[in-house]
């Protein structure tokens, strides 16, 4: 255990777990804060009425501004014109108000020629034109009678019935003309004249002509009207389809040099910049920010299914490697006050996700690389104080996204500068993606720059992984996929040492690193922490290869000769054995578990059977191993892989029937002797993990065909 490990323990035995893991987080977003702080702090500006500014400022914020708005609704209400309708009833009501007049003269005069046809052998006068003139008021209303006067009834009553159709259809014509086009309340009279002008110049004696205008001139009236419900109607159109007027993130407000006028002065205030000092709203808004961050890791990380060990350790490395990314990016974004823009994309936005990736778990690298984005976002604003730069923020999420993804298959060092390039490639595209969707108009060398800052980051982030990764697998003791490739290469000192002095040892530790693999990865283990561990499980036989069966080759086997007491100590021996020498080589605490419990507290059955048939009086805990038993699934399944094997070999030429009852005798005998009691193994698991060993038995153990020459071979030696 490195140096880091011993201090976390002892600051978790003193604060306990929970506080420690709390403490650690406030410290976290601590860190967090005060690094963003520059970057969100409101920038003290001299800003007065009727000053010239000393440099060009952009709005931090998209504000609306209300009172540009509300002018432009009132210029828009103010172009809106009054509605007015055209009542075109009203022209026929005029006509037949007149026509009903003229009706009513023509009927005065039949009833009075009547009466003088009946009265022809008589004396009787026609009436006077007093009396008709009474007979026809009768038949009209007040309000005719009083509007117009005597003379044009009279007129009318002393014209022939021709001349006053023809009256009545000259005055019928002249009002349908006038009043067909719109006669507004302050253009009567100009329509009444341009009635007595069509009337004018007609054939009509005097008298009645001077009626007949008359009429006319009574029977014109106005007939456009004001409407408010269309007139409010069109007002309100006219208000909405006013855009409220935006001051954009990132306008230009005023220029360096110009003066702040009372309008500016004004959008400024909008923006939160005249009074800027002692605002404190960035700062809240920055402490809600982290709080999110952090706090959706935190529980990310309390419901993330691994012991309260590896889950502190996780913590702690995230959080130093997050310290650093920041550490990094504000190092790179001092350039951006000499006018680098450019820098932000250079930074190794994908170092941190691969090491979270290669150091602990997939997921955690991906919120890792969420919470670096934001971050980026806002350290990288390019001096637009609390804003967020949303380019860089999409730049660093698929950079790490895409890191995470090409490591998923490519886990060991020599694979890292691939995956890379690769992300250099993703970076180039997203790089070209979000220059062309700005849709502005940029240089050659502009290109140029984003595009090695793309492959740099790329590239960078590889080498950053390859160098760090070294120092993180010793300060916390972690046993990461690419430390387990290294212990797996055949040219390490202890698998030469097994090779070369135990070769039989070695060839069966191969086996059994085959059988556990596929068994651990059927059902979701460390299948790759169980070949390795398989390799060094026996590396305690290389002290007396020669008392173990698979390296005794030509030569009697020494426990003939020894008692059984003192095989049984050899034997057991070599799990202790293996626990000191890969101690002294400080191999990882994962490798030095599997050597020590992959027997668990099994029974030497043999030499325990063969002491008590000498006679001996022995107790059956003197010839156990003495553990502890497996504590993870993958020790108990390289424990039953590891008698599955040695069972299987001596068997010579197993048949699949006969393998399928060893497989399942030696789990079923461990199962009933408790060796899984303290691994979290399921009867589900076991079986499947049987299944598997089968399959992968029956794959080595294949029946083959016997050519001829292996036969005469045979009968030759026999």
């Amino acid at each position: 255990m490195g140096k880091i490990q011993l201090q976390i323990a002892k600051m978790k035995n003193f604060l306990g777990e929970t506080l420690f893991r709390i403490l650690l987080f406030v410290i976290l977003g601590l860190i967090l804060f005060v690094s963003m702080y520059s970057n969100v702090k409101p920038e003290k500006l001299d800003l007065t009425l009727f000053s010239v500014a000393d440099q060009t400022i952009r709005s931090p914020i998209t504000v609306e501004d209300k009172e540009s708005t509300e002018r432009k609704r009132k210029e828009a209400l103010n172009n809106v014109q009054d509605v007015y309708i055209l009542k075109k009833e009203y022209t026929q009501n005029r006509v037949d108000l007149i026509t009903s007049i003229f009706d009513s003269v023509s009927e005065v005069k039949e009833d009075i020629a009547d009466e003088m046809a009946k009265a022809e052998n008589t004396d009787k006068a026609e009436p006077p034109v007093s009396v008709q003139l009474e007979k026809v008021k009768q038949k009209l209303t007040d309000n005719e009678t009083k509007e117009l006067s005597d003379s044009v009834f009279i007129a009318l009553l002393q014209s022939s019935n021709d001349e006053l159709s023809i009256a009545r259809d000259l005055t019928v014509t002249a009002i349908n003309y006038v009043m067909s086009s719109r006669i507004p309340q302050d253009d009567v009279e100009n329509a009444k004249k341009r009635l007595e002008e069509e009337l004018k110049y007609t054939s009509l004696n005097s008298n009645l002509k001077n009626a007949a205008i008359e009429l006319g001139r009574y029977a014109v009236i106005q007939n456009e009207f004001y409407d408010p419900n269309a007139t409010e109607e069109m007002r309100q159109q006219a208000m909405e389809g006013v855009e409220p007027v935006l001051i954009l993130e990132g306008q230009i407000l005023v220029e360096e040099g110009q003066l702040i006028s009372r309008d500016i002065y004004r959008q400024l205030e909008l923006a939160g910049i005249s009074d800027n000092e002692h605002s404190f709203k960035p700062f809240v808004g920055l402490a809600l920010l982290i709080l999110i961050l952090l706090g959706g890791l935190y529980f990310f990380f309390h419901y993330l299914g691994v012991s309260q060990d590896i889950k502190h350790k996780y913590v702690l490395i995230v959080s130093i490697i997050l310290v650093m990314s920041i550490a990094i990016m504000k190092v790179l974004s001092l350039f951006l006050k000499l006018n680098y823009s450019e820098i932000a994309y250079i930074f190794p936005a994908a170092m941190g996700a691969m090491l979270i990736k290669l150091l602990t778990h997939e997921r955690l690298a991906v919120a890792f690389s969420l919470i670096l984005a934001i971050c980026g976002g806002i350290i990288f604003n390019e001096g637009i104080t609390a804003t967020v730069q949303v380019t860089v923020m999409i730049y660093i999420l698929i950079s790490g996204m895409a890191s995470v993804l090409f490591l998923s298959n490519h886990n060991n060092r020599s694979k890292i500068l691939q995956a890379g390039l690769l992300v250099a490639a993703v970076n180039m595209v997203v790089i070209f993606s979000l220059l062309f969707l700005r849709n502005g108009q940029f240089s050659g060398m502009e290109y140029g720059f984003y595009l090695i800052g793309a492959l740099l980051s790329g590239i960078g982030s590889a080498v950053l992984t390859i160098g760090l990764i070294p120092y993180f697998e010793a300060g916390f003791g972690i046993l990461s996929t690419l430390k387990l490739i290294e212990l797996s290469n055949p040219n390490h000192p202890l698998l030469k040492k097994i090779l070369t002095e135990a070769p039989g040892t070695y060839h069966h530790s191969v086996m059994v690193a085959n059988l556990a693999e596929t068994a651990c990865e059927a059902i979701g283990a460390n299948g790759l922490l169980a070949r390795v561990g398989c390799y060094y499980h026996d590396i305690g036989k290389t002290k007396r290869p020669q008392f173990f069966i698979e390296n005794q080759m030509n030569i009697q086997n020494p426990h003939d000769r020894l008692p059984p007491q003192t095989s049984k100590n050899i034997i057991i021996a070599h799990a202790i054995d293996g626990v000191e020498m890969l101690k002294r080589h400080k191999m990882p605490r994962e490798i030095i578990d599997i050597a020590e419990q992959h027997h668990g507290t099994t029974l030497l059955q043999y030499f325990y059977h063969k002491a008590k048939k000498d006679g001996i009086e022995v107790k059956e805990m003197d010839y156990r191993y003495p553990g502890p038993k497996a504590q993870t699934k993958e020790a108990a399944i390289i424990g039953i892989a590891d008698s599955v094997e040695a069972a299987v070999r001596s068997m010579g030429h197993p048949t699949h029937e006969q393998i399928e009852s060893v497989v399942r005798k030696i789990i079923a005998d461990r199962l009933a002797d408790d060796q899984f009691n303290e691994c979290d193994l399921t009867l589900k698991e076991l079986e499947t993990v049987s299944n598997a060993l089968l399959e992968t038995l029956k794959g080595i153990f294949h029946s083959r065909i016997e050519y001829p020459e292996t036969i005469k071979q045979k009968v030759s030696q026999a």
